[in-house]
């Protein structure tokens, strides 16, 4: 019996660490500075400790509150508890919190928020015009305030925000019942804007762009983007003395004509102008607005103009140009020559998807830019490894090549890149004939962060070794549909690379739960991509579950051996996750009724889940109070009941109902390799 209870009272007992760590020095005795550093240390290795910290003890728990500077509840109904709670919050992020009713914004009147200065209700709906005032008026220091995707906010709730009168940060993309008598009144009321987005806001028009450039002198940043706005704004525009990024993107009104009025009004503060699909402005246009901003720095007209000799020497006017964008463009007859010419000082030039272009053009191009950092090549099916060895010798301090579905170049063009970019951090060569020699030759890139590698069917375990261990700084792998990748490969990625954040594993077959066993040791993996991977289960599933902390996004489907003994493991571990594909997977009703409690959940894929019923599915989809979209197999809808569908679309959760057929068989990899490069890319 004695041995008994000496026994017991020595069990093993859970502790804390930084529970343990506050027991062994009072909390009092430090200074703040010290303590917040070690609770961001806490909070960087688990989320969730911060909580057991605040639980230690009363000390423990004042500390914490005074910690917090960034709040994310789950519901609206904490919103007014949170905020009691953590009273130095300066940062209040709503995105997890798919409905905010009005009542909610109207409770904080009562406890005034001196310090809380950014508020984001960009995914969040069910507030009008009473719950901005109500923010208004308990935020007297509100600075950076985000209403994007706000379809229902209109002029009365422009002449709320006008009230904050020390507004500097305001976004209203997507706020398209707003008009001019909304910008005007935000205009007069917020002079300090400093960034104003209105992309997406069809009822601003010249009238209101105009007051605003009147009114808000201070404005650095301005986004018009798909407004309706003409070229009778543009020299109010122009004369802003502090405008330093401008985008104009999709705006039909802009056209050449337009663009050849500010000519005499020079802005030399403009840094940033984006103009990509502007299908009404040509070279001519171009010409015209480049003449009047001598200073600029980045440049984008993707999808605008074709690109002419003379479009290309008026860059010489433009002797600081680092960005070109000009992806989706046509290259006429030595049009991208002459930007080899005139753009000697680009850091960053973006070729995807353009026509026209041959090697002979690409070579002379990269042999001028001695600095170039990025380059993007991406689907230009008619170069070879002609321009790739010019982009290798010329080119040494390239940090980005972007060369996707680039399928005439080589195996022995693509070892050229490890060879001599050894400063190389993002490479994505996927569906290329990359071999294994070539991806040994890619080892040599020993700072890379990002690889994607995807549809290289000669690439096996061997290679991917050599990756493992000399790229320990990779954060992004992308190895879909490589099919000879198996768990030799990914297990010596996830131990030579303890920072990796996300994978992309799908449709690599020949992977098991060991890969996953492996990659649960990576504790900032956030993505997991393993769609069509038959070999895998719950079992590898719960290990990722138990050791990946910050899994925000997941894709199973077509895992046919995963059931609810991963979804419990899910619920009980995966805090953070935000989005789920479940398809074709093994799951039942409790496995989808215990994905619920994950409170951060917003986005589900479950077509095709062969254990769910409508009663299961509707109880899942009540009880998920987070969710905002959901995507469904449309037998579903004639099953469930309309009012309870009302009731979840109520509180901001969006149905997509799709009508596929049930497939299960997969296609090979190398016809689907074949099947994509029969589609040409223009």
């Amino acid at each position: 019996m004695a041995m008994a209870t000496h026994g017991h009272l020595h069990k093993r007992r859970r502790v804390c660490p930084a529970a343990a760590a506050a027991a062994a020095a009072p909390i009092d005795s430090l200074a703040d500075e010290l303590l917040f550093l070690v609770l961001d240390r806490v909070a960087a290795a688990d989320p969730r400790a911060l909580k057991s910290f605040a639980l230690a003890s009363r000390a423990c728990h004042a500390a914490e509150s005074r910690h917090r500077r960034v709040l994310r509840p789950y519901r609206a109904d904490l919103l007014r508890a949170a905020l009691a709670r953590y009273p130095t919050a300066v940062r209040l992020d709503l995105t997890l919190c798919p409905r905010v009713p009005g009542a909610a914004l109207a409770a904080l009147s009562s406890a005034p928020m001196p310090c809380l200065r950014a508020v984001d209700l960009s995914r969040s709906r069910g507030f009008g015009a009473p719950g901005l005032a109500a923010l208004v008026a308990a935020c007297p220091g509100l600075a950076d305030l985000d209403l994007s995707n706000g379809v229902d906010l209109g002029d009365a709730a422009a002449a709320e925000l006008a009230r904050a009168r020390g507004l500097q940060r305001l976004c209203l993309s997507r706020c398209k019942p707003m008009t001019d008598m909304g910008l005007g009144c935000i205009a007069v009321g917020c002079p300090d804007l400093r960034e104003l987005t209105l992309n997406w806001c069809l009822g601003i028009t010249d009238l209101g762009v105009q007051l605003l450039a009147l009114k808000c002198k201070k404005l650095r940043t301005l986004n018009l983007s798909y407004t309706m706005i003409s070229k009778d704004c543009l020299p109010a525009i122009m004369k802003l003395p502090n405008l330093e990024v401008l985008a104009l993107v999709g705006c039909v009104g802009i056209d050449d004509d337009a663009l050849s009025g500010p000519e005499n009004e020079c802005s030399k503060s403009l840094r940033v102008l984006d103009m990509s699909t502007c299908r009404n402005v040509t070279h001519a246009g171009v010409s015209s607005v480049v003449k009047a901003v001598p200073n600029l720095l980045e440049l984008n007209l993707s999808y605008c103009c074709n690109v002419t000799p003379s479009m290309g020497r008026c860059f010489q006017i433009l002797p600081k140009l680092q960005t070109l964008k000009l992806e989706g463009c046509k290259f006429m007859a030595d049009g991208l020559k002459y930007i080899g010419i005139s753009c000697v000082s680009l850091r960053e030039l973006s070729l995807s998807k353009c026509s026209g272009m041959t090697d002979t053009d690409l070579s002379f191009v990269v042999s001028r830019l001695k600095n170039l950092l990025k380059l993007d090549i991406t689907c230009n099916r008619n170069i070879t490894d002609v321009s790739l060895a010019a982009i290798t010798s010329s080119c040494p301090s390239l940090i980005s090549l972007r060369m996707e579905s680039c399928s005439h170049f080589s195996s022995e063009g693509l070892r050229l890149i490890g060879k001599r970019f050894c400063h190389l951090e993002e490479l994505d060569i996927t569906d290329s004939d990359l071999d294994d020699e070539g991806l040994k030759a890619l080892s040599g890139c020993r700072k890379l962060s990002s690889l994607k590698i995807g549809i290289c069917m000669r690439i096996s375990d061997e290679a991917l070794i050599h990756i493992g261990k000399s790229c320990p700084e990779l954060r992004d792998i992308d190895l879909y549909r490589s099919g000879g990748i198996s768990d030799e490969g990914v297990t010596q990625i996830a131990q030579g690379c303890p920072m990796l954040e996300s994978i992309n594993l799908s449709y690599c077959t020949e992977i098991t739960d060991v890969s996953l066993v492996s990659l649960s040791k990576c504790a900032k993996l956030n993505t997991l991509e393993i769609r069509g991977c038959p070999s895998v289960s719950s079992a590898g599933l719960s290990e990722i579950a138990i050791g990946c902390r910050l899994l925000a996004k997941l894709d199973i489907k077509k895992c046919f051996a995963i059931n609810d003994v991963g979804m419990l493991f899910l619920s009980q571990f995966s805090h953070s996750l935000r989005q789920i594909n479940l398809s074709y997977c093994s799951v039942t009703d409790i496995g989808l009724l215990s994905l619920s409690s994950i409170c951060g959940l917003q986005n589900m894929t479950i077509v095709h889940l062969a254990g769910i019923t409508p009663n299961g599915l509707m109880a899942a989809l009540m009880v998920s109070g987070g969710l905002t979209r959901v995507k469904l197999h449309a037998a579903f809808r004639s099953m469930m009941p309309p009012h309870m569908l009302k009731v979840v679309e109520a509180r901001g959760c969006a149905f997509q109902w799709i009508d596929k057929p049930f497939k299960v068989e997969q296609e090979r990899c190398d016809i689907w390799q074949q099947q994509s490069r029969d589609v040409l890319v223009r």
